[in-house]
C-alpha cells in the first residue's frame, strides 16, 4: 500500500489510520508484533487477526482492539470518578495503569506482568468498579472451548466419579493420598506450563481443598512473582471450585485484582502413583475482554516426570492440541518461604 511512486498513497498510510492503506500497516506491524513473541498461542492469533480484517468478524480480535469510546468515558466518569482519582493518586496504581497502557496488541504477557507487578487495593477497586460492575468498554469476552480436550475416564483401574477427581485435585494434601508418601502442605507444584501470561511464574504452589459445607471446594495458588521493579513477591488467589458435569471436569471462578475470571478444568490424566497429573484449563475475563487457555504439568516436588512416562505424558498433551515443545519448565529452585498457611474455606 505504500507504493514507491504513489506518495499520497504512503502518506495516507504513515498518518491516516482510518484509511485503506494506513489500516494495512496496521494489520502489517500487529502481525509483526504477534510473530516476535515466539510463541504458539500469538502465532494462531495472526490466522485470526487475517480472518477477522479480511474475511469475516471475530469476536475475540474484536475484544482486544476495541478503545475507549466516548459512551465508555461517560460511564467511568459517571460511576467510578472517585475511584479514577484514587488510582491516579496513588504511585503503585498509576505505575500499573501506565504500564498496562504500554503493553502493544493483545499481549496478555505484559497485562499480567504490570498487574502482578503493582497490585493494590486502589487498582482493585479501579477494576472492579469500571470493568466488573459497570461494563463502561462493554465487553463480552467468552471461554474458549476449542480445543475441548476429555478427561480421563478411570483412575487406578476403576470408573472416575466425582469424589476420586476431586481427591486428585487435592493430591499430596490429602492424608491417605494415592501417591502413598508424606503429606504434603501442598497440593502439587507446577512443573511445566503451557501460557506464558499465567503458567510460567516461579515456584506455583497449588493448594486444592474442600470447604465447611456440602459440596465446597476451594483453589488457592500461591506464586513468586519477579516484579517489573526487580522485587521478589509471593502473590495468592482464591478460586472456587465447582463440579462439572462430567468427573474429571471443573467451574472455577476468581475475583483477580477487581475482575472476575470464569475457568473450565479438565484432568486430562493423571499418573496412578500421584507422580504428575497434567490439568488443561480455558477461561475468560469477560468484562476485561481477555479470553485464555493454557495447562499445567503437577507434580510432587516441582521436577520434571521421569522419562519413563515422557510418551504417556505426550500422548497426554497432544489430546490437548498441545505438543511437548510447548511445554514451559517453570523455575523452582528457591521457593523457600512459601506462605502455604490455609485460609478459612
Amino acid at each position: 500500500p505504500q507504493g514507491d511512486n504513489n506518495p499520497l498513497a504512503a502518506l495516507a498510510a504513515r498518518y491516516l489510520s482510518f484509511s485503506p492503506q494506513g489500516r494495512a500497516v496496521q494489520v502489517y506491524d500487529t502481525l509483526q508484533e504477534l510473530f516476535s513473541r515466539h510463541n504458539s498461542d500469538d502465532f494462531l492469533f495472526i490466522y485470526l487477526v487475517l480472518i477477522n480484517e479480511y474475511v469475516t468478524p471475530v469476536p475475540q480480535v474484536a475484544m482486544t482492539t476495541k478503545g475507549f469510546d466516548l459512551g465508555s468515558l461517560l460511564c467511568m466518569m459517571t460511576h467510578c470518578r472517585q475511584k479514577i482519582l484514587d488510582c491516579v493518586n496513588n504511585p503503585q496504581c498509576k505505575r500499573a495503569l501506565d504500564c498496562l497502557q504500554a503493553c502493544s496488541f493483545n499481549d496478555q504477557v505484559c497485562q499480567y506482568r504490570c498487574i502482578v507487578s503493582y497490585e493494590t487495593p486502589a487498582l482493585e477497586q479501579f477494576s472492579l468498579c469500571i470493568l466488573q460492575l459497570h461494563n463502561c468498554r462493554n465487553l463480552n469476552a467468552q471461554v474458549p472451548m476449542r480445543p475441548d480436550p476429555a478427561p480421563m475416564t478411570s483412575f487406578q483401574g476403576t470408573p472416575l466419579t466425582h469424589e476420586t477427581a476431586e481427591d486428585m485435585f487435592i493430591g499430596w494434601m490429602a492424608p491417605g493420598h494415592a501417591g502413598g508418601g508424606e503429606v504434603k502442605p501442598f497440593s502439587w507444584l507446577v512443573a511445566g506450563g503451557k501460557n506464558p501470561a499465567y503458567d510460567y511464574f516461579p515456584c506455583q504452589h497449588q493448594l486444592f481443598y474442600r470447604g465447611k459445607g456440602k459440596g465446597v471446594m476451594w483453589y488457592e495458588p500461591v506464586f513468586k512473582v519477579i516484579t517489573l521493579d526487580g522485587n521478589q513477591v509471593w502473590r495468592r488467589r482464591k478460586y472456587r471450585v465447582r463440579r462439572g458435569q462430567v468427573p474429571g471436569t471443573f467451574h472455577l471462578s476468581v475475583l483477580d485484582n477487581g475482575v472476575t475470571s470464569q475457568e473450565f478444568w479438565r484432568i486430562v490424566d493423571c499418573e496412578e502413583q500421584l507422580q504428575w497429573c497434567l490439568f488443561y484449563y480455558s477461561g475468560a475475563a469477560s468484562a476485561a475482554g481477555l479470553s485464555y487457555s493454557g495447562a499445567v504439568l503437577a507434580t510432587p516436588d516441582g521436577a520434571m516426570p521421569a522419562p519413563s512416562e515422557q510418551l504417556r505424558l505426550q500422548a497426554a498433551l497432544q489430546r490437548a492440541g498441545i505438543e511437548m515443545w510447548e511445554l514451559s519448565k517453570v523455575d523452582n529452585t528457591n521457593c523457600v518461604g512459601a506462605p502455604l498457611e490455609m485460609s478459612t474455606a
